[in-house]
């Protein structure tokens, strides 16, 4: 049977302004080619019998909402089946993979029943199948799985971290070149993401699951949340990657490449600040470890933060790219950061480097709890 919200592309285009500006007129030819796109997508998946199916990622929340996120795509049966686990609550399903992961089509608009303890919600995905929604629902701090099913695909679980209303300090850190070695030029590190299926091809950049892990252990209700300008469809390798490499568990703030009304693709660096202020709005009393490398734009970014959420901003850990490492980036960047008083900056090529920076900051401490810190069960 035909998934009810695939028919997507028999739905009027989306309207186009009157006048538009001429900056705007690319965005709007790419939003009609990407409808058409779309429609063809579909047509084809359909006759090729894929199914309508719920890629489900680790969310996030509070005691009293949670914040949702899946993606729902036509997808081949086999792609369907149970994978490994990552960790205790890792979702049941890993994605979809390689080319099959970067053609099958979205379900545009696609419901989502999410079911959380007795309760059954429904949401909406987006033009390109992205469920994200905030639910209001009363759970305890810790770790929770909710179940998410669209149309007749068959229920899929995911994660979701509760932060503490106690919890005053997480970790926010970008993921290429941070954790993550790639090595490579940045106009092909798409390319990487989307098709290297395995993740053992990847290489963790050396000492920092160690750091990350250090602070969740000495600070357990610290929330750990990985941010990065890749697509949504490369979600299952990254999950895999940091789990076979001992990173701690928790949401991965993704984006989506479509076209907007005044350009050709999303902006990465917009996708970046636009995250972490929704995090200070989200979490006014937590202040974050921001993470990143010296590569082309994280140094703006959390400078810029630092600046308007200055007491959201516990400490900025910046890793120092290798020669060749930063000429694959496109070099390092070299404006665009301002003073943050009150914010400390530490420089490091690697995660023991930043782990004693840290200390001496007081940022993280020895091998115990934190005092007053609240122990989470997963």
């Amino acid at each position: 049977m035909r998934p009810r919200h695939a028919l997507s592309f028999l739905r009027p285009a989306r309207p186009i302004p009157d006048s538009p500006a001429s900056g705007s007129e690319a965005g709007n030819i790419a939003l009609r080619l990407d409808d058409a796109w779309l429609g063809f997508q579909t047509r084809r998946a359909l006759r090729l019998g894929r199914r309508e199916t719920v890629i489900p990622y680790t969310g996030y929340g509070t005691t009293s909402w949670v914040r949702v996120l899946a993606r729902v795509v036509l997808s081949d049966p086999r792609d369907s089946e149970r994978g490994p686990e990552e960790g205790p609550l890792r979702p049941l399903q890993e994605g979809i993979r390689g080319w099959r992961n970067f053609t099958s089509p979205p379900v545009a608009d696609a419901v989502v029943r999410v079911t959380i303890g007795d309760t059954v919600h429904e949401v909406g995905a987006d033009h390109g199948g992205v469920v994200d929604a905030r639910i209001q629902v009363a759970l305890e701090a810790g770790w929770h799985t909710v179940s998410m099913q669209s149309g007749q695909s068959r229920s899929v679980e995911a994660p979701v971290r509760i932060v503490s209303d106690r919890a005053e300090f997480g970790v926010v850190s970008d993921i290429d070149d941070t954790v993550m070695v790639t090595a490579l030029p940045r106009p092909f590190l798409a390319a990487w993401n989307t098709f290297v299926l395995d993740e053992h091809a990847r290489t963790p950049t050396p000492g920092m699951a160690v750091l990350y892990e250090r602070i969740v252990r000495t600070i357990p209700s610290a929330p750990v949340l990985y941010l990065s300008t890749g697509a949504w469809n490369v979600a299952p390798a990254l999950s895999r990657f940091l789990s076979r490499n001992l990173y701690p568990a928790g949401p991965k703030l993704l984006t989506d490449w479509g076209p907007t009304r005044d350009r050709w693709f999303r902006s990465g660096q917009q996708h970046k600040r636009s995250a972490l202020e929704r995090l200070a709005e989200e979490f006014p009393g937590v202040r974050w470890l921001l993470v990143g490398d010296d590569g082309q734009h994280d140094e703006a970014i959390y400078s810029d933060f630092a600046q308007r959420h200055p007491e959201n901003v516990r400490a900025i850990a910046i890793r120092q790219l290798s020669v060749g490492e930063a000429v694959l980036a496109g070099g390092r960047s070299k404006s665009g950061v301002r003073a943050t008083p009150g914010v400390p900056w530490i420089y490091a090529p690697d995660g023991a480097g930043m782990s004693v920076e840290l200390e001496k900051l007081g940022v993280i401490v020895g091998e115990t709890r934190s005092a007053g810190e609240p122990e989470e069960t997963h």
